[in-house]
Order: C-alpha cells, then sequence, then structure tokens
C-alpha cells in the first residue's frame, strides 16, 4: 500500500477529524481511518480489543459508519455498534462495556456538508500528535489484519435512565428545551418523560438538514425558537443542545443566554458546598468573574487551554471534580464518567435549581456586572497565526501594561479586565476577547488587542 491513500490533510484537526464529505472526506478515508486506529488499538492492547461506535443524524453518517465498522474489524478489532445518537452516548458505551476504544461520526455544530470523527482510547482522548501519527499510518498502510467480531447494542434506555437517576424526584419547573434536529433528538424525547416538572420540546426529529436553525447554541441567533418558547409558556429555563450532544446553551425566564462561563460557575458552587478546596477548571477565554466567585466559594479555580480534548486530559491529570469552556463543554467526573455531556450536565443544572431557592433569573442577575466582547473570531492565513501570537507576546514581554498569561496565546490582566488573543487549533483564524469593569475600560483593552495586531501587519475585526 502506497501514498495513494494519504489523507487530506486539512482534515486531521487537533482535537479530531473534520471535512467536506466527498470533497476532502470520503467513506473510504474513514475505512482506511478506521483500519488505522483498529491496529494501533491491536497493537496496544497485543490481542483483540473493543472498539464502541456511534454515529450521528447527519445525511452521511450511516454510510461513514459502516466503513468504519468495516476497516476496524478488518484491522482485527472487535466492534460494538450502539447507533444513531448523541457523543455522549457513544462515552457512556465506553464506560460500561469497558472497551478498549471509541469512536464518534460526527460533524459535531458544523454545516451539514461536513462530517468527521472524534475518537477516544485507553480511556483518554486521542488528539494532537496522535491524529497526525494516524494519518501518517493510514499513507504508508501500516495496517494489522483480523477479522474483529462485530456486535450492535442499542444503550439508550439505559443511558437515559442513567441520566434521570441524579434528577430531583419531585420538581415543578417549566421547562423548553430544543435540541435543534440534532443527534440528541431521540433521547431527549425519551429523557423528559422520566422528569417530573413540565416540558416543552421543539426540532425533535432528528434531521441531517437542520431545517429550523443551525445547531450551534453558543451562537445567539440560534437561539430564538427556543426564547420564543420560553416566553410563551413562561418558562424558568431554556436548554439548547448542540449538533451531537456535547455541547449545552442555556436561557434565563428573561430570554438572557447563560454563558459557558457562568452554566459551570453555577455547576461549581454546588459541587464546593460538598467539595471544599476542590479544582474547577474553565478555558482561557473565561470571564474573571468566574474565577473571584470560584474562590468566593472555597475553590481553586484552574485556568486552562481552550479545546475539549485539553480540557478533559488535565481534569483526569489533576482529579478535578468539574470542568469546562465557554464554548458549551462540561465536564463532570463528581458522580459521572468524567467525559463532555450536555445531556448530564443539564440534569445537574436543574438539580441545582429544583435544590435552591431563587430562580436562574435570579442567580444570573446577582453575578458582578462586566461590560465584555463577545468571542470575535477572524481569519488569519494558517502559516501567519501562531507566529503573530508569538510576536505580540515578545512585545508584551518587553513592556506589558499588565500580567501576561502565555498558556493559551496571550492573556493580559490589568486592573480594569482583561484581553486575549489566540490562534485557533482547527481554523485559519485568530480568536480576540475583552473584558472589563467600565464600558471605559473595555473600549481601553480593545484599543490595546487593535493596537497589536496592527504593529504585527494583521487587519483588526470590528468589535463592535
Amino acid at each position: 500500500m502506497t501514498g495513494d491513500m494519504a489523507l487530506n490533510p486539512s482534515i486531521l484537526r487537533e482535537y479530531d477529524i473534520r471535512g467536506i464529505v466527498g470533497k476532502t472526506l470520503s467513506a473510504r478515508d474513514v475505512e482506511n481511518i478506521g483500519r488505522a486506529f483498529g491496529s494501533i488499538a491491536v497493537e496496544n492492547n497485543k490481542s483483540q480489543p473493543t472498539i464502541c461506535v456511534g454515529y450521528d443524524g447527519r445525511l452521511s453518517s450511516p454510510e461513514l459508519e459502516a466503513a468504519l465498522v468495516a476497516g476496524l474489524a478488518a484491522a482485527g478489532a472487535n466492534v460494538v455498534r450502539v447507533g444513531l445518537g448523541p457523543t455522549p452516548l457513544l462515552y457512556y458505551a465506553t464506560h460500561i462495556f469497558e472497551a478498549d476504544g471509541g469512536i464518534m461520526i460526527t460533524g459535531s455544530h458544523n454545516p451539514p456538508e461536513y462530517n468527521g470523527i472524534k475518537m477516544v482510547l485507553g480511556g483518554a482522548s486521542f488528539f494532537g500528535e496522535d491524529i497526525q501519527a494516524l494519518g501518517r499510518r493510514v499513507s504508508s498502510g501500516q495496517f494489522t489484519s483480523g477479522a474483529g467480531d462485530i456486535s450492535v447494542q442499542n444503550l439508550i434506555a439505559d443511558y437515559v435512565d442513567r441520566l434521570a437517576a441524579d434528577h430531583p424526584k419531585e420538581s415543578d419547573l417549566k421547562i423548553a428545551w430544543d435540541p435543534g434536529n440534532g443527534a440528541a433528538g431521540d433521547v431527549l424525547s425519551d429523557l423528559i418523560k422520566k422528569l417530573p416538572g413540565k416540558h416543552f420540546l421543539i426540532n425533535a426529529k432528528i434531521d441531517g438538514n437542520f431545517p429550523n436553525h443551525h445547531p450551534d447554541p453558543t451562537v445567539e441567533e440560534n437561539l430564538v425558537q427556543l426564547k420564543k418558547l420560553v416566553a410563551s409558556n413562561a418558562c424558568d429555563i431554556g436548554i439548547a443542545f448542540d449538533g451531537d450532544g456535547d455541547r449545552i446553551g442555556v436561557i434565563d425566564s428573561k430570554g438572557r443566554v447563560l454563558w459557558g462561563d457562568q452554566i459551570l460557575l453555577i455547576l461549581a458552587r454546588e459541587i464546593l458546598a460538598r467539595i471544599p478546596g476542590a479544582s474547577i477548571i474553565a478555558d482561557v477565554k473565561a470571564s474573571r468573574v468566574f474565577f473571584g466567585e470560584v474562590k468566593k466559594a472555597g475553590g481553586d479555580p484552574i485556568l486552562w487551554k481552550s479545546g475539549h480534548s485539553l480540557i478533559r486530559t488535565k481534569m483526569a491529570e489533576i482529579n478535578a471534580p468539574l470542568a469546562g469552556e465557554m464554548s458549551g463543554h462540561i465536564f463532570f467526573a463528581d458522580g459521572y464518567y468524567g467525559f463532555d455531556d450536555a445531556l448530564y450536565a443539564a440534569i445537574r443544572l436543574l438539580a441545582v435549581l429544583v435544590a435552591g431557592d431563587k430562580s436562574l433569573a435570579e442567580i444570573r442577575d446577582e453575578l458582578p456586572k462586566m461590560f465584555n466582547t463577545p468571542e470575535v473570531r477572524f481569519d488569519c492565513p494558517e502559516d501567519r497565526k501562531f507566529a503573530v501570537i508569538d510576536e505580540i507576546k515578545a512585545r508584551l514581554d518587553a513592556g506589558a501594561d499588565g500580567e501576561v498569561n502565555d498558556i493559551d496565546g496571550v492573556r493580559v490582566e490589568t486592573q480594569t479586565g482583561w484581553w486575549l488573543l489566540r490562534a485557533s487549533n482547527t481554523q485559519a483564524v485568530l480568536v480576540a476577547r475583552c473584558e472589563s469593569e467600565s464600558e471605559e475600560g473595555l473600549s481601553r483593552l480593545k484599543a490595546a488587542v487593535i493596537d497589536q495586531l496592527r504593529q504585527s501587519g494583521i487587519e483588526p475585526p470590528s468589535f463592535g
């Protein structure tokens, strides 16, 4: 076998594999990826490993899942097919079956023409150099050979029972739900039948065309339907999921978005009341409010790199009970399995509200008021994005007005706020965010970002 099997390098991302079906990603590619992943698992185990496989609701997913299964089995891996469902269902299956690995066919929140692969091996995320090495193995055709067994398991009922087990038995909450026609739809439909309270569900039918809105709950325009549902039914909370059910979006009874770090803070307070001093991880885009409020609640807030695989790995390394990202990935090791499961995060959030004496809107009202920009993403050539960050860091080291954290890009903390610039690991873009205690302070921070970008020859974005 020769290099004509080589994968398009653009699909080998930092955290997963992602491409346009029929252009940069084909069924043949996926079969070879399965053969390569299965070979790695066989070599690691020196025997027949068990790999769980699931797929999301995209139109191309069934064909790609079949190709993946064929490749895994040809490498000598035993395959457990768990079928159509959210990515957390696949992760759950790997734990229940004590599998050696798991692979999910999913395009997550990308447009309908995309699809991809998320992987875990040996209970840990398979990312970064692991993915690059897998790509090289496909190119070289360095595969093991065998005839793995293939079985089918429907775990949805068990998974739903596990989710429902951590919800209080009684509740008078009114809850609006929107899975966005994504892969969580069937699970969610079954789940709400087991929960107390009153539930209002839209866009539950799994449809890879995503006919109602794009399945990314961190973009506010995708929450318009949910806001209307909350308002028309006087709901206490609205909850949305992304295309594969591993990211959560939340709005309160007033239709206001609670961003990832705000959701994480509410969940952290409940854990810290039981586990004082616990470490809670958030990514570099999180608000200063999060870190201050976690400290106030008796916790140890940890600032870490963005990226679900990186967060999950750090969480396991330091044995943190909870971690999360602004993007809506929430990871529970406290009472759960340590992976990002938006459905489970929703259950735990509802449990906090049921047990407390304040509404979600009241909790949000009590958070310190900050002035901030959204996460601003703007184009930067692939061969310049990391160099630009390095140039800015060098200038800041020479005379920064504030404390510089370079764990992931540059985050500059000043007396009145902070600003961030980082290079995306998955796209040819830079990411900026600013936050201050005042509008005047925010303007100064924006100006600092714009100045640094222009010094590196980059046209700055519009911050609005």
